[in-house]
């Protein structure tokens, strides 16, 4: 029989199974493979992300028992239990993408509430897809136990250096003619050829990188090819680590400082990141207690270059960076230039100079990371607009190949469906602004990605002559001139709400400004005949979504007043 402990490692597990007051508790554990002494070691849950759902996911179930295996190992006692995931990639496009977006609230619901009814000491997270990256994070900083976030890694090349945007693409040339269905499929029958998350520099292989660089995963974690032995190594050492921390009582609000979400925001510059990274590191912010908002990205934004050469608005995947060292040299260079913090702690122990000090350099001749000195950018892609459109923020991804300056007359949406046929059917043309709304948090409701009209631009050759704008987001793997996360949204009576077809429209990524060129009167006027739309569901979780999620501007969390 257990007998009570107090043991600072076991503070949430005792009093779950020690004493003879827990026999019920002991005996439904040891049906799960329990025995007498694993009930005096710390418990350490492995919040699993495996699904058949996608790809992204559908090699991390044997991930999780590695991550188990070393917990074990190091004297405590793992537990795999599963959260849910959703694919992007799969729902773009479609009505079932609202639920992306609120995927990464209900992940990080699902992660508190298992560990905090079954008493789990600390924890692996294990995630591979967009959104259950954060909210695997936020889950954890909910929870504020010893931690470590696991990436499940990147997907390999498919046919041609082709990926998953490339398949969205070619829908957009084939629509246009340029291609025939023979090579359509061909495109769609190789791009994707195994596990593991989409190859550019999209929000997946973002989030790892930022949550890599917050200190919450092992060095290295954010660049390794989902099947690799380095990857199956991670894992287990990543369960050997939460043992370490529960013994130095390191948790992540002692990791996820106002420093490190610093760290976490360069990187992203530096690597060319996916504009999600904004929505979601201001959310993980949040949830750690730490103040971060749109106007940091612009202050650090000023002082950090855009480095890295990667898709989708470069030429290389995330597998080719892995094997030049991944971001390991990146975040050295940063930090001897000053750039990164190097005395904020890790999931090591350790601080990140501590992590960083013996990383060898890339190649000479390696063509993906820029040199400091003539950066491919020298400030940041990620542009924080403000004007009359948006006064509360939007967020823009301009790396500079588009140009910085785009005016042209607005074509209106009230979905993205409707926006997607008029794309394709040559409605929309050179110097328009495609405005699609109704698309944000809660009008969506979900804040659906803009990948498919985005791609569909693309492949119709519209990509430097048209403009989007939506209270909706983009995919990591977007790429023109857009701009997304306009705030306050449509469905609140934001600016975006009152624009017609016609009206004269400036993005300016040099003046960080967003406006639509008509009188204070006429805003006035269109204003006070606005009528607030129906919800489009009343019922089930995108409702309750609905009634509970925060503008962008705040990250569109869901548990703050």
């Amino acid at each position: 029989m257990t007998e009570p402990t107090n043991h600072s490692t076991r503070r949430h597990s005792a009093p779950v199974v020690d004493g003879p007051g827990k026999a019920a508790s002991r005996a439904m554990l040891r049906a799960v493979g329990f025995n007498d002494d694993d009930f005096r070691k710390p418990q350490v849950g492995i919040a699993s992300t495996w699904s058949m759902v996608t790809p992204c996911n559908s090699h991390i179930g044997e991930l999780a028992e590695l991550a188990r295996d070393g917990a074990d190992a190091a004297g405590g006692k793992g537990v795999v239990f599963n959260t849910i995931t959703i694919s992007d990639g799969i729902a773009n496009g479609t009505e079932g993408m609202k639920y992306s977006l609120v995927s990464r609230e209900v992940i990080a619901d699902s992660i508190e509430t298992v560990a905090g009814c079954e008493g789990f000491d600390g924890l692996v997270a294990i995630g591979g897809c967009d959104k259950n990256m954060p909210g695997c994070v936020m889950g954890l900083a909910r929870l504020d136990r010893p931690s470590v976030f696991v990436y499940g890694g990147t997907i390999m090349p498919g046919k041609g250096h082709t990926d998953i945007v490339s398949v969205f693409e070619a829908m957009g040339a084939h629509s246009r003619g340029d291609i025939d269905l023979i090579e359509l499929k061909n495109i769609e029958e190789t791009a994707i050829p195994g596990p593991g998350s989409c190859g550019g520099m999209y929000t997946a292989n973002t989030m790892a990188s930022a949550i890599e660089a917050l200190g919450m995963s092992l060095p290295g974690s954010s660049a390794q090819n989902a099947i690799s032995q380095e990857k199956r190594d991670d894992c287990k050492a990543a369960g050997e680590a939460v043992l370490a921390l529960l013994a130095q009582d390191i948790k992540p609000s002692d990791i996820m400082t106002r420093e490190a979400f610093e760290n976490a925001v360069t990187v992203v510059i530096a690597l060319g990141g996916s504009t999600n990274a904004v929505l979601h590191l201001i959310g993980m912010a949040r949830t750690i207690g730490v103040e971060l908002t749109l106007a940091d990205f612009t202050e650090i934004g000023k002082r950090v270059p855009v480095l890295a050469d990667l898709r989708p608005s470069g030429h290389y995947m995330m597998s080719e960076l892995v094997a030049i060292g991944g971001i390991q040299p990146l975040m050295k260079i940063l930090l001897d230039a000053g750039l990164l913090n190097g005395n904020c702690l890790t999931v090591t122990g350790k601080t990140l100079a501590e992590n960083l000090a013996d990383v060898e350099p890339y190649p000479m001749d390696q063509q993906i990371i820029a040199p400091l000195g003539n950066p491919i950018k020298a400030e940041s892609h990620l542009r924080i607009l403000f004007g009359n459109l948006a006064p509360e923020g939007a967020v823009a991804k301009i790396t500079g190949k588009e140009g910085t300056r785009f005016s042209g007359s607005a074509r209106v949406f009230g979905s993205e469906e409707e926006a997607q046929a008029r794309i394709n059917d040559g409605t929309v043309v050179a110097g328009d602004v495609v405005v699609i709304r109704y698309e944000g948090p809660k009008g969506g409701p979900g804040m659906r990605e803009m990948l498919t009209p985005t791609s569909a631009i693309m492949g119709r050759g519209l990509g430097n002559d048209v403009a989007l704008i939506t209270d909706g987001r983009f995919s990591g793997g977007s790429h023109g001139f857009v701009v997304g996360h306009v705030s306050p949204e449509a469905f609140d009576g934001g600016p975006l709400a009152l624009v017609e077809d016609g009206d004269p429209i400036t993005i300016d990524a040099e003046a960080d400004t967003i406006d639509v060129h008509i009188s204070d009167d006429e805003m006035m006027r269109r204003r006070a005949a606005w009528q607030q739309p129906t919800p489009r569901y009343t019922r089930g979780v995108l409702a309750k979504y609905a009634r509970l999620v925060s503008s962008a501007s705040t990250g569109a969390v869901t548990d703050q007043e």
